[in-house]
């Protein structure tokens, strides 16, 4: 018998199983799960009806109003309000809308996240945080409220890819084009179902939310999830913020993948995604079309890093008179960060327009929605059609560099021309 994958140990030990293999289907327990404000009433409701007045499993679960916050109209403040009568019925941990932010940074930074756990959140983007080392999967409300109720949900152990990136980034290269760089070669389903491992020197010296970034859009590939083994900054970020104990899990040197894909990162250059899907990659200094709007946030690159790299570029210059820009921190500790730095400075000075955490605009609910034919060049994490609005508005997908550098000259430009 080989050795075994990260995914494979973390399943395992979480079903009580000595040993699990690709294909295996393993009811496990769940540390914790994480719902939103979309997805949050119709698991409170599968949780109710199955517990039948009995209690629910409330220090395991996490709601955080994110989505269509503030509330863009009646409907959106009573889903809002029926979020938070079940959050308090429960006394679940629970984060309201100026004192947390968009859901998958909150889980992260209040310390919910860890090496060697199994999380599940209704979002598809819950797969986050396996830049720490977890095993985290997005699932469907209905799964949720199972988990509410019971504490344990069934998985089939995926099969693991291997992903190995050595070598020295070009300047204005980050996790965003690393991840867009792999899902341009193998595709939208290049990892239906299968985990992430990522290695190589190149990974090692990423920074923590490079990581997240990677791990964010591993999804956008199909990947069940995407673990990145534990290192130093992991447990550094930790110390003195993870909630509980933890147990760090790595793959064996004899384990078994599916498929190993090797990169070298001094080939890959600030990238673009253009409409109408996340592999359809290209170089950004092969694109050159003029935009409407600049988006800077999201659970995939509204980190305070991620406000540094666009103010660096927007200090002492404009946003093109002809493109909005909306500046989105993840969470109210980053917008905090960003104030003390004299960051939002910057972008106001410059012309951007920024407001306090949420997804809107991202899902297309609001505070940035687009227009019939209009372009948005975001550091969201999907660009199908009616993603952030209009069916025939345009969404292109990329760092925070290049939707800085696209602001200021009014088309999408690659950071390093200016």
């Amino acid at each position: 018998m080989g050795g075994r994958t990260i995914a494979e140990k973390i399943l395992s030990e979480k079903a009580g199983v000595e040993r699990a293999e690709p294909g295996d289907i393993l009811e496990c327990e769940v540390d914790y799960v994480m719902v939103n404000d979309i997805t949050g009433v119709p698991a409170f409701e599968v949780c109710e009806e199955i517990c039948d007045g009995g209690s629910i499993l409330n220090e395991r679960i996490v709601v955080v109003q994110d989505h269509y916050v503030p509330a863009k109209d009646v409907p959106s403040a009573e889903q809002s309000k029926r979020l938070r009568e079940y959050a308090m019925k429960h006394k679940t941990h629970y984060y309201e809308i100026g004192r947390g932010g968009i859901c998958h940074h909150v889980m992260i930074e209040e310390g919910f996240v860890a090496p060697g756990r199994l999380i599940i959140g209704a979002d598809s983007h819950t797969c986050s945080y396996g830049a720490f080392g977890a095993f985290s999967t997005g699932v469907g409300s209905t799964e949720a409220g199972v988990v509410f109720a019971t504490g344990n949900l069934w998985f089939r152990v995926p099969e693991t890819q291997k992903f190995v990136v050595e070598g020295s980034l070009r300047p204005f290269v980050c996790g965003k084009d690393i991840v867009l760089h792999i899902i341009g070669e193998i595709g939208v389903d290049g990892s239906r179902y299968k985990a992430q491992e990522f290695y190589g020197s190149t990974i090692k010296n990423l920074s923590l939310s490079d990581r997240i970034t990677i791990a964010n859009m591993s999804v956008e590939a199909g990947a069940k999830t995407c673990i990145i083994p534990p290192d130093e900054k992991v447990f550094s970020f930790l110390r003195g913020r993870v909630r509980g104990e933890f147990n760090a899990v790595h793959a064996d040197e004899d384990a078994s993948y599916d498929e190993i894909y090797e990169l070298n990162a001094e080939e890959i250059v600030p990238m673009v995604a253009k409409p109408f899907s996340p592999q359809n990659v290209v170089a950004a200094s092969d694109v050159s079309v003029e935009i409407d709007q600049a988006y800077l946030g999201s659970c995939t690159n509204g980190r305070i890093e991620d406000l540094r790299i666009a103010a660096s570029l927007l200090k002492g210059r404009k946003v093109h008179s002809s493109v909005r820009m909306i500046v989105v921190p993840a969470s109210q500790h980053v917008f905090k960060q960003a104030l003390k730095e004299g960051l939002i400075d910057i972008f106001l000075n410059a012309g951007a327009f920024v407001c306090g955490p949420t997804c809107g605009a991202c899902l297309g609910g609001h505070m940035g929605v687009l227009a019939d034919g209009e372009r948005c060049i975001s550091s969201t994490n999907r660009n199908f059609i009616g993603r952030m609005g209009h069916k025939n508005a345009e969404i292109y997908l990329a760092s925070p560099a290049v939707v800085a550098a696209s602001a200021i000259t009014g088309r999408i430009t690659d950071p390093s021309s200016l």
